[in-house]
């Protein structure tokens, strides 16, 4: 029987939640790119020593929107402000469902009056696309899916590269022949490299200053090299996918929160719009963290540390949920450091023939497109781990994690439990294997003291002093 839409394979699994767990999907997919230039470690310790180009150019859907009323679609469904939001200007935009959970969060871009680019997860772009097409907006999209998802050759409309680190400056200096421009956090200008314009984004993927820079596909490989030869001097490392994936554990910003979209009768409508091939009909749910009822894992604003950047100035879905959640307790979005003696227990039962731990990979160990892992205090789940994986600049075995706000304080002992219960699940990247629980260190988030202490204040950044800003306001 063939399905028509994500609610005709919803219906056919009887639960999201095992059509999720036994998804045949891995973890999320960064093609193309080489899976080390060097090794792994060196190009982890260059973007916080001295400088990295990250080729962005492959994994990330990008959708452009373009009309009179983009700006009033994206207002209708961001939590964010867009007041003196204008061209050459990008935001992380975050949409949610009515009852107030994350439908997921990317970087919106305004690149000229009128023309818009998303980029990220296609969990967005399909929500903001529905809304645009079945709503009274005069938009047209234009999709440029990831190469995963994408038949033949892989032509993009544009490249997309981050030069980030200590030495990023030079580097960008080198390459233009001028002194970089002196740009705000998320503010786009326009330069030149190899004789080519170049669109400039302020960012600092990985924690240290640099630019995530873009422009017209054909021009690609022109400015990757200019790049590539200017930062030779400066320590510059290509950082191949392996060492990618991993950069989120020092910079904090969790990349996978379930899109919120699996339950209700006012989202139907949309699961029917949804194909039966959609990113939210073949992602797979991994970890520790088990319920049957899909809306446990939903996660709000505040899970995710974006509380400061909601804003009450605008209708939007989901206000009204939000506004009353706003002044309830909430979860806190921290770092776990595990005990490392602990891990390496758990990696030293390979060498046995049975009870096995979960493998861990390096550097990133996550195995499900939607990593939740369970967090716990006295046999109490106390909140869920999101992202685990090795830092080399650490020493580390870190997760991105969620906790009651109680147990949230820098150097609470808790317990991060490993691995699927009843010896994994029906997903091809689980082994059979034993659960095994792990002390963890409650940190801070960011984990790393560069980007805590020294980078553009914003939501991953002074964190504490961010909440108690919104909390004044």
């Amino acid at each position: 029987m063939s399905h028509k839409s994500l609610e005709d394979v919803l219906q056919a699994a009887g639960n999201p939640v095992n059509l999720l767990r036994n998804s045949q999907t891995g973890p999320y997919v960064y093609p193309v790119v080489a899976s080390e230039y060097s090794n792994w470690r060196d190009e982890q310790r260059a973007w916080q020593q001295t400088c990295v180009l990250f080729n962005q150019s492959y994994h990330m859907t990008d959708m452009y929107v373009q009309g009179p009323d983009a700006l009033r679609l994206f207002s209708d469904l961001g939590v964010n402000s867009f007041k003196n939001f204008e061209p050459d200007k990008a935001k992380q935009f975050v949409p949610c469902n009515y009852d107030g959970y994350v439908i997921g969060d990317v970087i919106l871009f305004y690149l000229e009056t009128d023309l818009f680019n998303l980029v990220g997860r296609p969990s967005v772009h399909n929500w903001v696309q529905y809304n645009g097409e079945t709503g009274k907006y005069n938009v047209k999209f234009e999709r440029d899916e990831r190469s995963v998802a994408r038949p033949g050759p892989i032509v993009r409309k544009a490249y997309r590269y981050q030069v980030q680190g200590p030495n990023a400056m030079k580097t960008i200096e080198k390459a233009t022949g001028r002194t970089p421009p002196d740009l705000k956090f998320f503010n786009m200008t326009t330069i030149e490299i190899a004789g080519r314009k170049v669109r400039a984004l302020r960012h600092g993927m990985a924690g240290q200053p640099g630019f995530e820079l873009f422009g017209p596909w054909e021009d690609g490989e022109a400015v990757r090299l200019a790049i590539f030869e200017a930062g030779k001097e400066f320590g510059l490392r290509l950082v191949g996918a392996r060492a990618y994936s991993s950069n989120t554990l020092e910079s904090g910003w969790i990349p996978s929160p379930m899109p919120a979209i699996y339950s209700g009768d006012k989202l139907k409508a949309y699961r029917q719009w949804l194909p039966p091939n959609s990113y939210e009909a073949i992602a797979s749910l991994g970890g520790s963290f088990y319920s049957s009822n899909i809306e446990d894992y939903y996660l709000t604003p505040w899970d995710l540390g974006y509380g400061p950047i909601i804003k009450f100035d605008h209708d939007f879905i989901g206000r009204e949920a939000l506004e009353k959640m706003a002044n309830k307790p909430h979860r806190k979005k921290v770092t776990l450091a595990l005990d490392g003696n602990e891990v390496t227990h758990a990696i030293n039962t390979m060498f046995s023939k049975s009870d096995r731990a979960k493998y861990f990979d390096f550097p990133s160990a996550v195995y499900a497109t939607l990593p939740y892992d369970k967090v716990m205090s006295g046999g109490e789940t106390i909140g869920i781990s999101t992202w685990c994986g090795y830092s080399a600049n650490e020493g580390r075995m870190l997760t991105l994690a969620i906790l009651n706000e109680e147990y949230a304080e820098p150097g609470t002992e808790v317990t991060f439990v490993w691995g699927e219960e009843g010896g994994g699940s029906a997903k091809p990247t689980v082994e059979r294997h034993v659960q095994t629980k792990i002390r963890a260190t409650v940190s801070p988030v960011p984990y790393s003291e560069v980007p805590r202490t020294q980078y553009a204040e914003g939501w991953r950044t002074h964190q504490s002093q961010n909440e108690e800003a919104a909390r004044g306001k």
